[in-house]
């Protein structure tokens, strides 16, 4: 708060003032837990990758519309990091979040191993963990003694799909690419592996496999470095929606238009005008609006009925022009 008094405050008025201090550090100072405890509803934290991706957005919303249609049920805190890449930021909001006193965390986590560490300290604190979008690492888990529900879809089936459609504008051994997510996510291995079991299925070449990081900035510039080393190239494989929009927009750049398939994952608003353009053919719905939704309710029946934590796989859709 900036101080826009001009003059010093007068003797008299010293003590008031400073009475006016502390009270208002009492007020302040008062624990997040302590009005969670007072209302009597728990209050979940949603932790998700970066915001500036517009999957998380539309992931952010469909939790909010949720809290706002149970207000009576549950509290709700919503953030997410900059950038895919941030993983200080992430596991610094999950220190935060135990500091304030929430019941449970849904973690869409950056990375499938560096998150592990921070989580088995949020646990050890008395906060339930719910794991959604990108899954833990198995073997991290395990040498942490730790346990942690997955909510979400199988990738590996829903790129599998997704690239089972792409197959068919195809001719056995034609030349394709994959530009995948971050190596160390876990979803973005699976959606890679997916793309892989299609693609040998059909009996295509996968000439290179590159990572975009998650974003369209870095996916337009592996699509154009895969381009032009690869000029057969039939199609790119993207484990995103905004990598596909990268990816499209370096098809065009190429004066490619038209000559190149490209498929995405996440189908966000953005790539609509794209698939009834036919410019990308095909992603994969992963219900982004209810994908938190589905990690916050197992958080909530966890919480409420004191039962044990279990995995709960969630639908995957194919769409299509």
């Amino acid at each position: 708060m900036h101080n826009r008094l001009r003059k010093p405050a007068t003797s008299t008025m010293k003590p008031l003032f400073t009475l006016l201090l502390a009270t208002l550090a009492l007020v302040s100072c008062k624990p997040a837990a302590e009005s969670s405890a007072t209302s009597g509803k728990p209050k979940v934290a949603l932790v998700m990758k970066s915001l500036a991706n517009e999957f998380f957005q539309t992931m952010a919303e469909g939790a909010k519309k949720h809290q706002a249609a149970y207000v009576a049920d549950y509290e709700l805190v919503v953030n997410g990091i900059k950038n895919e890449t941030d993983l200080a930021e992430q596991v610094g909001l999950v220190e935060q979040m135990v500091s304030q006193g929430v019941q449970a965390i849904v973690i869409a986590p950056a990375d499938s191993k560096a998150l592990v560490t921070v989580l088995k300290r949020a646990k050890e604190a008395g906060v339930l963990v719910v794991n959604i979008d990108n899954k833990l690492d198995a073997d991290t888990l395990k040498q942490a003694g730790l346990s942690v529900p997955f909510v979400g879809p199988d990738n590996r089936a829903g790129a599998k799909a997704v690239g089972e459609v792409l197959a068919k504008k195809l001719q056995s051994g034609d030349e394709v690419a994959i530009i995948e997510g971050v190596t160390t996510a876990f979803n973005g291995q699976q959606r890679r592996a997916g793309f892989e079991d299609a693609m040998s299925a059909a009996g295509m070449k996968i000439v290179s496999t590159q990572s975009g990081q998650w974003e369209m900035e870095k996916a337009n510039t592996v699509a154009s470095g895969i381009l032009a080393a690869n000029p057969n190239v039939k199609a790119l494989l993207c484990a995103n929606d905004n990598m596909a929009l990268g990816a499209a927009a370096a098809v065009q750049s190429a004066g490619k238009s038209g000559q190149i398939q490209i498929v995405g994952f996440d189908n966000i608003a953005a790539l609509k005008p794209l698939l009834a353009e036919g410019r990308v053919l095909a992603t994969a719905d992963q219900h982004g609006d209810q994908l938190a939704v589905f990690g916050i309710e197992a958080a909530l029946k966890v919480i409420k009925e004191k039962t044990t934590p279990a995995d709960l796989q969630t639908p995957v859709d194919v769409v299509t022009k």
